[in-house]
């Protein structure tokens, strides 16, 4: 089922890039540098000129030269435009990730780097400040893109088919309002939640304050990566589209799988309401099915079922259910 999008991705045919093309694009320090701070994921106009301190005019101009290049894609979300590596296909493709390779062999230098991690930070600010502000009103601002009801069932029609109950430990990540936590303390041993709101993980604690096997833990997914933590089942419902870096988050949530462990992402499809960003709190207006199985891939999950969920105001939920093999 399509959903109506405003999502455009900029590529040439890879077939017909010429090599004097492809070279010229590689040939300048600014552009390799662009090439190496979006190794990380995407990033829009305003923050790359941020990072290398230049104008918008005098940046655009390189980025043009890219995407005609085939090194770098764009997509228009609303009134903002994101750059982001192209995935090398065609011909050159061989070439294509050699050269990739080279360039991230050295980091960026600690100017770059510091400008990353200022862009990184106000990213996190600004989606950590709506839910501080905004907390009690967390439910009424999610029902008004997509019904809460929908992708519950979803998650737990998933969760249950693919699993053996009870698990021995599932985690949640950023369980909003705690209102899905109950029904996963039924189905395993302990429940953690985890979000990087103190005022949500306080609310989503009063909402499941029966279920005594709940760990309510405030942090990063980092914490329990480092913490060499591992999950039965990861559930993620209607977080990426409030993250930073939603293919980092994806990554982070993937690690903390078990070995025959599932990760269950339920998200928007590509849409093109704006209003969503000043009245939900969102980052990103959604995302292509095809990124999410990209993502799962790269991180070593294989997709095993998705449910896909039309709403009346011409939102579309996907509610995918990825696995970790065995060893």
């Amino acid at each position: 089922m399509s959903t109506k999008s405003n999502i455009i991705a900029l590529a040439n045919r890879p077939s017909a890039v010429p090599l004097t093309t492809l070279f010229k694009a590689l040939g300048d320090d600014l552009r390799i540098n662009i090439l190496r701070v979006l190794k990380e994921g995407s990033l829009n106009v305003t923050e790359l000129c941020d990072i290398f301190g230049l104008g918008q005019s005098a940046l655009s101009h390189h980025l043009k030269v890219m995407v005609k290049a085939n090194l770098l894609t764009s997509r228009r979300e609303g009134t903002v435009t994101f750059y982001r590596r192209q995935l090398a296909e065609g011909h050159h493709a061989t070439l294509i990730d050699e050269a990739l390779h080279h360039v991230d062999i050295a980091a960026p230098s600690q100017t770059l780097a510091a400008g990353m991690a200022r862009v990184q930070k106000l990213r996190e600010l600004n989606s950590l400040a709506f839910f501080q502000d905004n907390s009690h009103r967390f439910r009424e601002q999610q029902e008004l893109i997509a019904s809460w009801d929908d992708y519950r069932q979803a998650t737990l029609l998933l969760l249950d088919r693919q699993t053996t109950q009870p698990l021995r430990a599932l985690l949640e990540l950023g369980p909003g309002d705690g209102s899905l936590l109950a029904d996963l303390a039924e189905r395993a041993d302990t429940v953690v939640a985890l979000d990087n709101s103190l005022a949500m993980l306080e609310q989503a604690k009063v909402k499941a304050s029966e279920a005594p096997n709940i760990c309510f833990t405030l942090g990063e997914a980092n914490l329990l990566i480092e913490q060499q933590q591992r999950f039965d089942a990861v559930i993620a419902n209607m977080v990426l589209h409030h993250t930073p870096n939603p293919e980092a988050t994806f990554h982070d949530g993937a690690q903390l799988v078990a070995a025959g462990g599932v990760f269950i992402v339920s998200e928007l499809c590509p849409h093109d309401q704006d209003w969503a960003r000043e009245v939900c709190g969102d980052l990103w207006l959604g995302f292509e099915p095809a990124a999410l199985t990209q993502w799962a891939e790269q991180a070593g999950l294989e997709s095993q079922a998705e449910l896909f969920i039309a709403q009346r105001n011409g939102f579309q939920i996907q509610v995918r259910l990825f696995q970790r093999p065995t060893l």
